[in-house]
């Protein structure tokens, strides 16, 4: 899908965002490190609700962060303009329109439009260890208002029934969307309850399973890039690979380590990513502008990931911000995937 630039909050267009700046770039063959898309995934209250925004930091007794904090944080790194997504639900989304957050800013606007099942994370619930079923709460109409890009995510199982109920699904969305003038980012999760699915397979069965659906679609339907798992270097550069046409992003997972965060961003774009979409790897951080910074200081190459991580304690010992983990403990790589790069 040809890219093009965001909407302010009268729904018109500004000038062209770095968003749409770096995949025009991509698209054209010019990629540089500097090119590298960072997303800020934010849109965490629709998976886990009021504990989406984390633990406040120093608090005593503990407490949870609120909504208005949670937006503040948002708005931290809007106008530090580290990072070239903001990726929120709609109704946080309609807030920093409100406050015009956005106006101006080369960080583009994007709202998840779906919240299928798997992603419901309430505290004491069940429903992630369940099958996913389709679901979709934001209204695309509503969202149109104040921003032209969204996210739809789909997870395949390996159920015929499951997986065409998802699929029948995405075609209903991509009409909604198209009649709204909504251009889409396409996350495909990893299976969450599989069938007859071993785990060797499941980066060869995600990367087909996106091929086979998106063959079937136009240019006028194709999300302007994929989000999916890191599931190893072999299985993402078999995707880049396929097709350079297919811009391919790689989802945060879980918070980790420290050195997990830019152990993945190093890895996967070594292997071809040009995007990273960080949740909980970002908001968990003790500091979410220092963590940015040094990921793109990690894209450079002018840090390694260990360096970063060092680079990043001495941040906080500089202002006197409590790290949740000693700096052994940081270093550590926690995430299996990662140990094969």
């Amino acid at each position: 899908m040809t890219a093009r630039s965001s909407c302010g909050t009268d729904g018109k267009s500004e000038t062209m965002k770095a968003l749409d700046r770096k995949l025009a770039t991509i698209l054209a063959g010019g990629y540089t490190h500097d090119d590298f898309i960072i997303a800020d995934a934010k849109d965490a209250d629709m998976a886990f609700g009021v504990a989406a925004a984390g633990m406040a930091p120093g608090q005593t007794p503990p407490r949870l962060r609120s909504r208005q904090e949670y937006l503040e944080a948002m708005t931290a790194l809007v106008r530090d303009e580290s990072v070239d997504i903001m990726l929120t639900s709609a109704s946080n989304g309609e807030q920093l329109a409100r406050d015009r957050v956005l106006e101006g800013s080369p960080v583009t606007p994007v709202v998840r439009a779906n919240d299928a099942t798997d992603i419901w994370n309430q505290r004491g619930g069940g429903y992630p260890q369940l099958p996913s079923r389709p679901f979709r709460s934001a209204d695309l109409q509503s969202v149109s208002a104040f921003c032209d890009l969204v996210l739809y995510s789909i997870t395949f199982n390996n159920d015929r029934d499951l997986d065409l109920a998802t699929l029948e699904a995405y075609a209903r969305f991509r009409a909604d969307a198209r009649a709204a003038g909504l251009r889409h980012i396409l996350e495909v999760f990893n299976p969450n309850a599989p069938v007859g699915l071993s785990g060797q397979d499941v980066g060869a069965f995600i990367n087909d399973s996106i091929v086979r659906t998106l063959a079937g679609l136009t240019s006028t339907e194709r999300p302007l890039f994929l989000k999916v798992a890191f599931n190893g270097p072999d299985e993402l550069e078999e995707l880049v690979n396929y097709d350079p046409a297919l811009v391919i992003g790689v989802l945060g997972g879980a918070a980790g380590t420290t050195r997990d965060t830019f152990e993945l961003l190093s890895q996967a774009e070594r292997h071809g990513a040009r995007v990273a979409l960080f949740g909980r790897k970002i908001q968990q951080a003790e500091s979410q502008s220092d963590l940015v910074r040094l990921m793109r200081s990690v894209l450079r190459r002018d840090l390694s990931p260990e360096q970063a991580v060092q680079e990043y304690h001495q941040s906080l010992h500089s202002q006197a911000l409590l790290a949740r983990r000693t700096l052994e403990e940081d270093l550590a790589i926690t995430e299996p995937v990662l140990r094969q790069g």
